[in-house]
């Protein structure tokens, strides 16, 4: 799949939205689907099966942090949450239940268009990484950052977008401690550092599904008072 023509689901309940988001994308050459209230965005979501989901909180009928849990048990297809709120605690629940990315309204349209690119380009291109291999192999665990698989204890593990990028990010510079204003950096590729708390939240979220105990992580180890790191060691 190339980026033209990706499949894009809008779901949203203001007509000013849909009409700027729908125009911006179709510009870019997406194909935009759209659904007025949650219920209807998730009957879409399973009948068009769309590349990404821009989703908004405050829906009618079924909130977007609903519709994002059914899509989480069935899909790892990135999510952009869209919420007229700024409070942390909204993005918090977002990330936890593995959105890949956030914008609070009013956004500009460049940087939606922006951020629905490298969304996509993540899903269907390798990151790029810091050794030519691009691979992590280590008893029970294995992470192949081309082909984008986590594989644990003898399971593939599915991981959004951003999930994925992080831990292939730290994965392959093991034991080499990043803050959390360096990962933020590289999730987003911004300068402007905002909501430094998302990175614990991706951090819990990955530990969920690669540690044994994620209380007492093997591998994605906290350093106290100055960031996260990748750990081969025991």
């Amino acid at each position: 799949m190339q980026q033209k023509g990706a499949r894009i689901l809008l779901v949203d309940d203001e007509e000013s939205i849909k009409k700027v988001v729908e125009q911006a994308l179709a510009k870019e050459g997406f194909q935009v689907f759209y659904a007025g209230d949650g219920i209807e965005g998730w009957q879409m979501f399973q009948q068009e099966k769309p590349d990404l989901v821009i989703l908004d909180i405050m829906l009618p009928e079924k909130d977007g942090f609903e519709v994002l849990r059914l899509i989480r048990k069935e899909s790892e297809t990135p999510v952009i949450m869209l919420s007229a709120k700024s409070e942390i605690i909204d993005k918090s629940v977002g990330f936890n239940l593995g959105a890949d990315d956030y914008l609070t309204k009013p956004f500009s349209t460049i940087e939606l268009v922006l951020r629905v690119k490298a969304l996509i380009r993540r899903n269907i291109e390798p990151p790029k990484v810091n050794n030519e291999v691009g691979t992590v192999n280590y008893q029970d665990f294995s992470i192949n950052c081309k082909s984008r698989e986590v594989i644990v204890r003898g399971e593939k593990i599915e991981l959004t977008a951003k999930e994925f990028d992080l831990l292939c990010f730290l994965a392959n510079n093991p034991e080499q401690v990043f803050t959390r204003e360096q990962l933020f950096k590289h999730l987003w590729d911004e300068d402007y550092v905002a909501d430094l708390g998302s990175i614990s939240v991706f951090v819990r979220r990955i530990r969920t599904k690669i540690e044994l105990e994620p209380s007492k992580p093997q591998y994605l180890k906290t350093v106290w008072g100055v960031g996260y790191k990748f750990s081969l060691g025991a």
